[in-house]
């Protein structure tokens, strides 16, 4: 069997009255409906069978911007299957103006309250969409599945089997980076991401798709052997999306990116300086957590394009010209087996 689908993650789509504005905006949202056209132009030309769209649907999951997302998948000659991310649904009061919306998408309005389903996308493959969105006491949003969707998933993988089973989330559920598990990375990693490996493992489940990271990386546990795909967004740099063909054993996996939009025909470029403007604050409060009292201000033109790099996936760094305390630690940062963006795995099944 040949089964063919592509990932776009973390689109924040934003129309033009409802953009935000932020001196460190990250997020060249103002391009977000542009890059996702260029994406369905290009999946126009392919026999593709689904999308999955692992969340941050929206900016900040504005009611509009919902609505126009919605009404643009409806167009699609395929399937799309969604689920939110902690842009989408700001609170649980969210959940069933969102179920509403992405109805047709995967999601159940008959119990909007649960925001995870199950998807047989053919005899042989099947999703299950999971819901990491939690939210603690002062109504700020973390990574988790709860109690009550680790039974139901358990209960699923126990009763129903398949040759290909995939798992889409939003949040990262194994470390894409050093200190990712403590610290300032913390906040996008899912904070119970060991038992649902665990989980998925005993079922022989061995792909997750996950965004929120912004980043292009493909991470494996050598405990479980389980991977964590997870997409970078289209609204940064370098805006990629993942086109995956599955043969009956193996899974092949190449990156594609959005290189020119018409507001911006330099887009690629452009996006990289932008990175590069804004992200120093970011890059220098998570290597300050690591180095703390190191003074990075003389290397500020080395790590211009530190998290750009990172972003993009399959890094390379190399700084010779660093302290070596400061140099081993930069370096760590570099890409790990497996490869981030063109690679092809060998499954259990």
């Amino acid at each position: 069997m040949s089964f063919t689908f592509a990932i776009a993650s973390d689109l924040h789509i934003t129309l033009p009255e409802t953009v935000w504005e932020h001196p460190q905006r990250f997020h060249l949202v103002e391009f977000s409906i542009a890059a996702f056209e260029a994406v369905l132009a290009d999946l126009a030309n392919l026999p593709l069978d689904c999308l999955l769209l692992p969340g941050d649907l929206t900016q900040h999951g504005e009611s509009a911007n919902h609505r126009w997302l919605a009404q643009r998948l409806r167009q699609l000659p395929y399937p799309t299957y969604v689920i939110p991310g902690n842009h989408d649904v700001l609170c649980p009061a969210q959940w069933t103006e969102f179920a509403t919306v992405y109805e047709p998408f995967g999601l159940s309005y008959s119990d909007p309250a649960r925001l995870y389903y199950a998807v047989d996308l053919t005899p042989e493959v099947r999703l299950i969409a999971l819901n990491s969105n939690q939210y603690d006491a002062g109504g700020g949003i973390y990574g988790a599945v709860d109690e009550s969707q680790l039974m139901w998933l358990e209960q699923t993988l126990r009763e129903h089997s398949s040759a290909l089973t995939m798992v889409m989330i939003h949040h990262c559920v194994l470390e894409h980076f050093p200190g990712h598990q403590g610290g300032f990375g913390y906040r996008y990693l899912l904070h119970n991401g060991d038992r649902l490996c665990q989980l998925l493992q005993q079922y022989g489940v061995q792909l997750i798709f996950s965004g929120h990271l912004h980043v292009q990386d493909v991470a494996q546990c050598d405990r479980t052997g389980v991977y964590d795909i997870g997409t970078g967004s289209l609204v940064s740099y370098p805006h990629p999306y993942r086109l995956c063909q599955y043969n009956g054993r193996q899974l092949s996996i190449a990156t594609r990116h959005i290189t020119s939009v018409p507001e911006c025909p330099n887009l690629k470029e452009f996006a990289r300086e932008w990175m590069g403007d804004r992200s120093m604050p970011f890059v220098l409060r998570m290597l300050s957590q690591r180095l703390p009292g190191v003074d990075f201000s003389p290397w500020h033109q080395q790590l211009r394009y530190f998290w750009a790099a990172i972003a993009a996936g399959d890094a390379d760094f190399q700084f010779p010209e660093l302290p070596d305390q400061v140099r081993i630690y930069l370096e760590s940062f570099g890409d790990r087996p497996p490869a981030d963006n063109h690679l092809t795995l060998t499954l259990w099944n």
